[in-house]
C-alpha cells in the first residue's frame, strides 16, 4: 500500500472491498490493485462492475464460495495419490458451488449480461459430483457406498451386538463376582468388570485392571471367538474405505483440468461481484472516462461519509483550466472537497464505480498529494519542513498527465515567505500543464490566480448570520476566512476587533470609533513567580562564551570557533568555515572549550586575522608605519 492511498483514504475503500471477496485470489487482486493506465482495459473494468451489479440487482448475490483449502488439496491428490473423505467432500462442495453458479448465470443470460457467459467456463463434473456425493456423507464414507462395504459393515453391527449381549449374559450368570453392573471395552475388548478374589471363577483373558487392582478387566472365553471376527471384519472394512478414496481421487485427478478452470473462473467472477457488492454498498455510478484532461463531477460525496448528511459537491475542471485554488474558513470543507474530487477519480480508474450523480473523469499517470500536517518527531521534521519535502517530491514526478491535490499550501511558517512559496509551486503547477487542486487562506495566492489564464479561484460558501458552513463549492469566486465574522459572534468586542482588522488590512481605526489604548484593557489575573537572585545578566552573559571555543550554531548544526565573546545585546562573533557571522547566543552551544584547545598564552590572531593584518601590526609594535590600513574582513 503507497502512501498516496493513505493519504486519499483508499485503503479503507479497499478493507471495505476486501469484506465482498470470498476467494483469496480475488482478495489479493484487490490488495494489489492500482490505477489503470489502458483505457480500453479501464473501460472493460467499468462494464464488468456495471453488469456485476445489474445481475445482483435482478438475480440476487451469485453462489460464489470460499476455495481457501482447495489449492492444499489438489497438491495432496497429486503427491499421495489419496484423499481423505473429509477433503473428498470439500472436493464435492466446491462443484456443487459450481452447478450452482452455473444456474445462476444461465438465468442472468436472459438480460443479455456478457458477464453472464462466463457459465461457459465452468464444467459441474456431474458424475464426479455425484459419486461424491452418494458416498460421502458428513466427512465419512457412507455404509452404502458399495455392496461390499454396506455388508461387511452389516456384519460388524451383528458381531459386536452379539458380544455384548454374552457379556451381559455372564454379568447377570456371575453377578455375586461383578464389581459393577455393566460391561465396558477396553483396548477394543469387551470385558467384565470382576473383583480380584473371584478371578478364577470366570474364564477368560485379563486385559485390565483397575487403579487399585480390586476389579479385573475379562473379556469372557465365549465373547473371544467373536472378538476374532470382528477385528477381521474392521481390517475388511478399512482396506473397502481405503479402495473407495483411491477410487475418488482418481477421478478427482482426471477431472483436475476442468476444476482448476473452474477455479480460476469462480476467482475472476468473485473479484468482478465484489465491484459489484461495493458499488451497491456505496450507492455508485458507473463513471465516464475520458484522456481529455478534464474533470466533471455532479451531485459528488465522499464514499466514507454519511450519505444522509453529505451535501453533494459540483466540481469542474479542464477545458482551458488545469488549476483551481479554493479559499474559504476552517472546517468549511476545503479539505473533504479536494480528497473526494481525487478519491473519486482514484476509484474510476481502479475500475470501480464512484459516489456522484454523474461523472466525468479522465485518466491520470500518477496521484500526487500533500495532504495533513506530516510532522515526523523520528526524522526530525516540523510541519512545514514535512509540507516542503513532499512539495518538493511531487515536483520531481510532476508531468502533464498528474492530478496534484494540495491541502493549505505554504503554511507551516512566516506567512510573507509561505506566501511566496506557495506561488512559486503554483507557478511550477502551471508550467507541467498537470491538473491540480490547492486550499490556501493566502489573499495574494488568490489574487495570483484571478490574473492568471488557466487558474481559477472557488470558495466554500460560508452562513456569516448563523457561523455555519454549507459545504458547497462555488466556482470562480475567492473566499475568506470568516475570522472576524466568526468572533464577532462569539463575543469578541468591537474595540478588539477594529484593532485586528486596523492590523490586517490598514483600516483607519479612528474612523471606525474609539482606538484601544492599552490603558482601555482590563488586566487579566496572572501567576505571581518568586523572582531568582539576581547574578547579573549581563556579567553572565560575557562570560558565557571565551575567544577560541568551539561552538555548535543552530539551526544547521555547523562548528564555529568564538572570534569576539557575548556583547551586552547577547550577540557574539564565530568564525565559521568560510565566513564570520554575527549570532545571538541563544543559537549557540558550547562544543570545546578554549582551555581544552589552545595553550594558556595562545595568539589567536593566527585563526581569526590576515596574514597582511598580521604582519602590519607586528610592524606598528616595533616602528610607526605610515599609511597603515587594517583590513576588516566583512562577515
Amino acid at each position: 500500500m503507497n502512501d498516496t492511498e493513505k493519504t486519499l483514504e483508499f485503503d479503507k475503500i479497499k478493507e471495505q472491498w476486501l469484506s465482498y471477496a470470498m476467494t483469496e485470489a480475488a482478495g489479493q487482486q484487490i490488495r494489489e490493485i492500482t490505477p489503470c493506465l489502458n483505457e480500453v482495459q479501464l473501460k472493460l473494468w467499468l462494464k464488468e462492475t456495471t453488469e456485476a451489479r445489474k445481475m445482483i440487482e435482478k438475480a440476487g448475490n451469485p453462489p460464489l464460495v470460499s476455495w481457501l483449502d482447495i489449492p492444499q488439496i489438489i497438491e495432496i491428490a497429486e503427491k499421495e495419490g489419496c484423499l481423505t473423505a473429509e477433503q473428498l467432500e470439500k472436493v464435492g462442495d466446491m462443484l456443487v458451488a459450481v452447478k450452482r453458479l452455473q444456474d445462476y448465470l444461465s438465468q442472468c443470460k436472459a438480460y443479455d449480461f456478457s458477464l453472464a457467459y462466463y457459465d461457459e467456463n465452468l464444467t459441474s463434473c456431474d458424475t464426479l459430483r455425484e459419486t461424491i456425493r452418494m458416498q460421502i456423507r458428513n466427512g465419512a464414507i457412507d455404509d452404502y457406498a458399495t455392496r461390499l462395504l454396506q455388508s461387511i459393515r452389516s456384519k460388524l453391527a451383528t458381531e459386536e451386538t452379539k458380544v455384548r449381549e454374552k457379556a451381559e449374559q455372564i454379568m447377570r450368570t456371575h453377578k455375586a463376582y461383578m464389581s459393577d453392573s455393566f460391561a465396558t471395552t477396553r483396548n477394543g475388548h469387551m470385558c467384565v468388570p470382576v473383583k480380584k478374589e473371584y478371578r478364577q471363577q470366570v474364564p477368560g483373558v485379563l486385559i485390565d485392571k483397575s487403579s487399585t487392582g480390586n476389579t479385573l478387566f475379562i473379556e469372557p472365553a465365549v465373547v473371544g471367538k467373536h472378538c476374532e471376527l470382528i477385528q477381521s471384519l474392521k481390517l475388511d472394512e478399512e482396506n473397502e474405505e481405503i479402495r473407495i478414496r483411491y477410487e475418488l481421487t482418481g477421478m478427482f485427478l482426471s477431472e483436475l483440468p476442468a476444476f482448476l478452470q473452474n477455479m480460476h473462473t469462480v476467482e475472476k467472477l468473485d473479484f468482478a461481484f465484489s465491484k459489484g457488492k461495493l458499488s451497491l454498498a456505496l450507492e455508485g455510478t458507473e463513471p465516464h472516462i475520458n484522456t481529455e484532461r478534464k474533470i466533471c463531477l455532479k451531485d459528488a460525496r465522499h464514499p466514507l461519509m454519511d450519505r444522509t448528511i453529505s451535501i453533494p459537491l459540483q466540481f469542474q475542471i479542464g477545458e482551458g483550466i488545469r488549476g483551481v485554488i479554493i479559499t474559504g474558513p476552517n472546517t468549511g470543507g476545503k479539505t473533504v472537497a479536494i480528497k473526494t474530487v481525487a478519491l473519486n477519480s482514484y476509484m474510476a480508474q481502479c475500475g470501480l464505480h464512484v459516489t456522484c450523480g454523474e461523472a466525468d473523469i479522465c485518466m491520470n499517470a500518477n496521484y500526487l498529494c500533500d495532504i495533513g500536517d506530516g510532522q515526523n518527531l523520528s526524522e526530525n521534521l516540523s510541519t512545514f519542513s514535512a509540507h516542503l519535502k513532499n512539495i518538493m517530491s511531487i515536483l520531481e514526478q510532476l508531468t502533464a498527465e498528474s492530478l496534484v491535490i494540495m491541502d493549505e499550501l505554504g503554511s507551516g511558517t512566516d506567512p510573507t515567505e509561505g506566501m511566496g512559496i506557495a506561488i512559486a509551486v503554483l507557478e511550477q503547477l502551471k508550467k507541467s500543464n498537470a491538473l491540480f487542486l490547492v486550499t490556501t487562506h493566502y489573499p495574494e495566492v488568490k489574487h495570483y490566480a484571478d490574473n492568471q489564464q488557466g487558474i481559477i479561484n472557488a470558495r466554500m460558501d460560508f452562513d456569516k448570520e448563523n457561523l455555519q458552513p454549507l459545504y458547497q463549492l462555488i466556482i470562480g469566486e475567492a473566499g475568506e476566512s470568516c475570522a472576524f465574522a466568526i468572533a464577532r459572534r462569539l463575543g469578541m468586542s468591537e474595540e478588539l476587533l477594529q484593532v485586528a482588522e486596523e492590523a490586517a488590512y490598514g483600516i483607519n481605526a479612528d474612523s471606525r470609533g474609539k482606538t484601544l489604548h492599552a490603558s482601555d484593557i482590563r488586566p487579566l489575573p496572572r501567576i505571581q513567580k518568586q523572582k531568582a537572585p539576581s547574578t547579573g545578566k549581563k556579567q553572565e552573559l560575557t562570560q558565557k562564551f571565551h575567544i577560541g571555543d568551539s561552538v555548535m550554531v543552530y539551526p544547521d548544526r555547523k562548528i564555529g570557533i568564538v572570534c569576539e565573546p557575548v556583547d551586552e545585546k547577547g550577540i557574539l562573533r564565530v568564525q565559521m568555515p568560510d565566513r564570520k557571522i554575527y549570532i545571538s547566543h541563544k543559537r549557540v552551544k558550547l562544543h570545546v572549550a578554549a582551555t581544552e584547545l589552545y595553550p594558556e598564552d595562545y595568539d589567536f590572531s593566527i585563526l581569526f586575522d590576515s596574514v597582511e593584518n598580521r604582519k602590519m601590526h607586528h610592524q606598528m609594535e616595533r616602528k610607526y608605519v605610515k599609511d597603515a590600513v587594517n583590513i576588516i574582513e566583512e562577515t
